[in-house]
């Protein structure tokens, strides 16, 4: 079981959709955040807000990063280590999305993606994991998406970032786990988040129909399932009913599921 009250939490991409539920329901658990995004200004306002709300837990510090490049990773791990106070938990969940044929999509489009969506985690894992290791005691949390397991069209870029981070996800847990390190990654389907507005381009762009609302999830509702995974020790999450419904279709009867969605495509 991985404790949240008094544990010292690291939290990227804190000012968007699923990086405010965590922040809320973490300092609700009594939890101490170290918060990070692009604007510090809008990461603030976000984070005063809440705390009118919730009374408990603490934000040591909030930190303006842009974790699309290797300095960006390092100046962070550079920040939070210069707190001198150790890490309990990382969870990866900045994220970013785009929609478009593969073609068709921006090249310095899809790089930023993949920098953010799979590098990232990747960096900053390498970094707070030898700290971990050394105290025998951690968890890693990466925030994914049912995109890491099916690929729909005019999400082939998104998809292989996600594909690649439960690939990383499960590899780490694996090499981590004799120094009483835990993993856990997140698949959530589709969640009322800023991510529904991601760029899209081209032809996919012009002839796609939005998702039916009674579809798209609700993060407090996605981040209270994933906050209970955490504290269990799970490795592989799927918060909601359609994240659920959807893997295991796709994971032991995927002719029905490609039948499935080409019906719908």
């Amino acid at each position: 079981m991985t404790e949240l009250n008094n544990a010292v939490i690291l939290l990227t991409g804190a000012a968007g959709g699923f990086g405010r539920e965590l922040t809320k329901q973490l300092l609700a658990k009594g939890s101490r955040l170290i918060l990070t995004d692009l604007d510090l200004g809008i990461l603030k306002a976000e984070v005063e807000a809440i705390q009118t709300k919730v009374t408990t837990g603490e934000v040591i510090q909030c930190f303006e990063t842009d974790l699309a490049t290797r300095t960006g990773c390092h100046y962070l791990y550079q920040q939070v280590t210069a707190l001198n106070i150790p890490l309990n938990i990382l969870i990866n969940n900045a994220g970013i999305g785009i929609f478009g044929r593969m073609d068709e999509v921006p090249a310095e489009q899809w790089e930023q993606l993949m920098e953010v969506n799979l590098m990232t985690p990747m960096r900053l894992s390498s970094l707070f994991v030898a700290d971990m290791i050394a105290r025998q005691q951690g968890h890693i949390v990466n925030i994914s998406s049912l995109a890491g397991w099916i690929a729909p069209a005019g999400m082939a870029h998104y998809s292989a970032s996600k594909f690649g981070l439960r690939g990383f996800s499960e590899g780490l847990f694996n090499e981590v786990k004799p120094y009483n390190i835990k993993v856990t990654a997140v698949y959530p389907f589709f969640s009322r988040t800023p991510i529904l507005q991601s760029a899209r381009y081209g032809t996919f762009a012009e002839n796609s129909q939005s998702l039916p609302d009674y579809l798209i999830t609700e993060p407090a509702e996605v981040m209270s399932k994933t906050i209970q995974a955490i504290v269990r020790d799970r490795l592989h999450v799927y918060p909601d009913r359609m994240a659920n419904t959807i893997h295991l279709l796709k994971q032991y009867v995927p002719p029905l599921f490609d039948w499935i969605g080409d019906r719908f495509s």
